[in-house]
């Protein structure tokens, strides 16, 4: 039998197969040190949410266990997207919240992510104190001060007239041929409900889960299905959401896919472009914005300041400097004017808005964005750390950041915070430079994984 080992967090929660690190032991002991930490801060009540995958069930009765022996409520709302839980609990007063998904990952994984009582994810230091209590021995509450557990029976209608109230009232999306594809995940329900609801004409596809089938050949990390869609029934675009809605990526009539990146810029220049808007004009992106995307902003006059990878550290990035606008290439959009976590329905709803609003197509909206080439490759390792200790290959590092500095590029190279995959992004203004480091980094690691 595999040691079950307690679980850590990572960049977005914790995350891991079911089988190992993700178990209904380490999950149970996860939801103790959780009802704990948030009964320190005075919260009595927790909103559990999950995806589809057949392995919430489970994990949910152990989450649910834990929380409960703490002397915390539960209240339970089913499958539902992650950001849904965040509006949730930031609507009700003494509650945080908890999902239990793996978001882009295969069924065979699974996750849990926290949420304050502001619909925030948790700061390091708090999930530090969470990490802490789970180390320790159990201190189970006296019967009588159990915690008790509910349903909640409207939340799946409160979320979608949240989500359509992020939609000017002056604009509707009458005239749009949309395809949703929910990635047979969390927002197979809601997602094609909301923009029916706001006028468009929806084909909705990847919204039969089975608990096996989210983001299988579907969703945001897989949009073959969707371009096929889009072309097929001539829609004006397609959205993959991934496996729990906190993320997108677009595909336009074309078939052109954008990503996170090309949907901020649309976005943004909607919103700066505004006569009424006020203050400083700035976005937040992440070490992996594409350097294009920097370069199209100050052209513009937007400032761009890149966080760490994860949506949580351009929140906080935001946070600090009191702006509303930020996102990752991957498709985590924070709208903070409208949301106060990543939304991908809430971030498409504003794309499309952006859309009407500018009254332009993608080619005219995109023509001042020139991307860098840029490569991405992952591969899989069983020591993150021990690959990114390697000399041979900081040497090797080293010496491509010096090659590239001719065509204004970077390499970036770091441990996935939600699998066991080392991430290599090369970057630069050639096409060939780039493939070229790529290709040799990558064999590099490959070969000392």
């Amino acid at each position: 039998m595999r040691d079950r080992k307690l679980i850590f967090f990572g960049t977005d929660g914790v995350r891991g197969s079911i089988d190992n690190e993700v178990n209904p032991e380490s999950v149970l002991k996860l939801g103790h040190a959780a009802g704990r930490h948030f009964k320190k801060r005075g919260i009595n009540t927790l909103v559990i949410g999950k995806d589809t995958r057949i392995s919430g069930y489970m994990l949910e009765s152990a989450l649910q266990a834990g929380i409960i022996s703490s002397g915390v409520n539960v209240r339970l709302v089913g499958p539902m997207p992650t950001p849904a839980i965040s509006y949730l609990v930031s609507t009700f007063k003494g509650h945080a919240g908890v999902v239990i998904s793996a978001s882009h990952n295969s069924f065979e994984d699974n996750g849990i992510k926290f949420f304050d009582e502001n619909g925030e994810k948790l700061s390091i230091e708090n999930e530090r104190e969470i990490e802490k209590f789970a180390e320790e021995a159990y201190e189970f509450v006296h019967p009588e001060n159990l915690g008790k557990a509910a349903r909640i029976s409207d939340a799946k209608g409160r979320y979608i007239e949240f989500c359509k109230n992020t939609l000017s009232d002056d604009i509707s999306f009458s005239g749009l041929t949309l395809v949703i594809d929910s990635a047979n995940g969390a927002a197979y329900e809601v997602a094609p409900k909301v923009f029916k609801e706001l006028g468009a004409e929806v084909y909705s596809i990847a919204d039969s889960p089975n608990g096996l089938n989210i983001n299988k050949d579907c969703g945001s990390t897989n949009i073959d299905f969707l371009k096929d869609e889009v072309l097929s029934k001539n829609a004006d675009f397609g959205i993959a959401l991934d496996g729990d809605g906190d993320r997108l990526i677009i595909i336009d009539s074309n078939g052109q896919e954008l990503d996170g990146d090309d949907i901020l810029y649309v976005i943004a220049k909607n919103k700066f472009e505004s006569k009424i808007h006020l203050g400083v004009k700035g976005v937040v992106g992440t070490l992996m914005t594409n350097k294009g995307l920097e370069k199209a902003f100050n052209d513009e006059g937007i400032e761009l300041v890149r966080s760490d990878v994860g949506d949580k550290y351009v929140l906080q990035k935001l946070n600090e400097l009191n702006w509303t606008l930020g996102g990752e290439q991957s498709g985590h959009i924070l709208c903070l004017d409208k949301s106060n976590t990543g939304d991908g329905i809430i971030a498409a709803i504003q794309f499309l808005q952006s859309i009407v609003v500018l009254n332009k197509t993608i080619p005219e909206l995109l023509s001042e964005f020139k991307k860098y080439p840029q490569i991405l490759t992952n591969v899989k390792v069983k020591d993150g750390n021990k690959v990114l200790k390697n000399k041979k290959l900081q040497k090797a590092q080293k010496k491509s950041e010096e090659l590239l500095e001719t065509f204004d590029g970077r390499v970036l190279i770091r441990k996935s915070g939600t699998e066991h995959k080392i991430r290599i992004m090369v970057e630069s203004n050639s096409q060939e430079a780039t493939s070229e480091q790529s290709a040799l980094l990558t064999d590099l690691v490959e070969s000392i994984s």
